[in-house]
């Protein structure tokens, strides 16, 4: 059964204040995307978005324990080890990727929906998309993974923005 606008009005305030102080903990290791020096992002992301945006790398990415907050359904995307997850304006790269440009081009794609979309409608989305397609087929990750794919192929630079407005 898929959550109802009831269940996620419940959960939300719950993970968004999980996400909230789960960025205040780690922001003194929090730094802008700019201070990394990569070269080709500031092809694709706007100055302003490059130096607001903060990249905290560390050992394990932190997953809201959204099984603890009842809905366990989402317990396999808890326990994935993955390499880097979004949160607002910031995301966390597991330390032995924090060279992949790659990897801080995905994560920013994540930077510009949650702006577009605000956090409420991106939760919302993102629990949709995980719960019906599962995480690697859901849209919000459908859409990174796919600029993701442009970026690592294609020479031609994008606006990410524009796309995202676009795919949105």
């Amino acid at each position: 059964m898929r959550m109802t606008k009831q269940e996620f009005q419940t959960i939300y305030p719950l993970v968004l204040g999980w996400i909230q102080r789960t960025l205040e903990h780690h922001a003194p290791a929090a730094r802008p995307v700019a201070s990394l020096g990569f070269n080709r992002l500031s092809l694709y992301y706007d100055k302003d978005t490059l130096t607001t945006s903060k990249v905290i790398p560390v050992t394990r990415v932190p997953v809201p324990p959204v099984s603890a907050m009842g809905l366990a359904r989402f317990v396999e995307f808890e326990q994935m080890d993955m390499a880097g997850i979004t949160y607002l304006d910031t995301y966390f790269v597991r330390a032995d990727h924090i060279h992949d440009e790659s990897l801080h081009f995905h994560e920013l794609v994540h930077v510009i929906q949650w702006r577009l979309l605000g956090p409420e409608e991106f939760l919302e989305r993102y629990a949709d998309g995980l719960e019906r397609f599962g995480y690697r087929n859901s849209p919000l990750e459908v859409m990174a993974y796919d600029l993701q794919g442009r970026f690592e192929r294609d020479q031609q630079p994008f606006s990410v923005e524009a796309a995202c407005q676009n795919l949105l």
